[in-house]
């Protein structure tokens, strides 16, 4: 059982956390000195108003949310890195993780002189098929009892930092919570559909699994061998030269 299975998005208390989150960061020196922590203090804060109930010691690791015998790690990026702490919480407590995912979002450059563009909405949809990618590196944990995994689904200002690397000469400098839509909460196998792309067909090849996701060809090839591990597909047979699969 998850820490918060099934519960109405409550709006107005994540946006006070956002805010709390925000004026904190202004007096550490503004957007951009906290990196992802902005995100991550938002969903905890979000989750968990109580500060008695995070940040606890459990054995030699700390946990984000420990509540009413249960855990809740809050992980915007490299699932992988939980490996060894899941392993030792799921001996002791179930644990929901929490993915949180840019539905909606808005791009914001930021020039080296500090100025700040004008938004524009990113033309690629976000949505909850993205944890299955990540979840790749956590395959052996998947089976294990007592996993559930949740996927706020957000609207972020996503703002890049114009310094001539990264993709495009630009470096992702913080992405700022704007407003909660919706979570998705995954608590077993019978949840496991909730994470492929809405689009898909029943029956499908990897190359339309990629489309209907907007994966790369890398984490496409990822994200359906972890769909496959998890027994949300299967693999049936071909169509031409591809592989062809249906949804389980």
């Amino acid at each position: 059982m998850a820490l918060r299975p099934l519960m109405p998005v409550n709006e107005s208390a994540f946006l006070q956390a956002c805010q709390q989150v925000m004026e904190e960061a202004r007096g550490t020196g503004g957007i951009g000195t906290l990196g992802e922590k902005s995100l991550h203090a938002a969903l905890k804060l979000y989750f968990e108003p109580d500060p008695s109930f995070r940040e606890v010691t459990v054995g030699r690791y700390v946990a984000d949310i420990v509540h009413n015998g249960e855990i809740m790690e809050i992980q915007t990026a490299g699932l992988g890195r939980l490996r060894k702490k899941l392993d030792f919480f799921l001996e002791h407590f179930p644990v929901t993780v929490v993915y949180p995912v840019a539905a909606v979002k808005w791009l914001i450059s930021v020039g080296e002189d500090g100025s700040i563009s004008r938004r524009r909405r990113s033309p690629k949809p976000g949505g909850p098929w993205e944890l299955l990618t990540e979840l790749y590196s956590l395959r052996e944990q998947l089976g294990k009892a007592g996993l559930s995994f949740c996927v706020p689904l957000l609207e972020v200002e996503e703002y890049r930092l114009k310094d001539g690397r990264g993709r495009r000469g630009y470096t992702r400098w913080e992405r700022m919570p704007v407003r909660l839509l919706e979570e998705v909460w995954v608590q077993g196998p019978e949840d496991y559909r909730k994470l492929l792309p809405p689009g898909l067909k029943e029956e499908f090849t990897a190359k339309e699994f990629c489309a209907e996701g907007k994966f790369s060809p890398m984490n496409g090839s990822l994200a359906l061998s972890t769909a496959r591990e998890m027994g949300a597909v299967e693999r049936i047979g071909s169509r031409g030269r591809a592989y062809l699969y249906r949804k389980a």
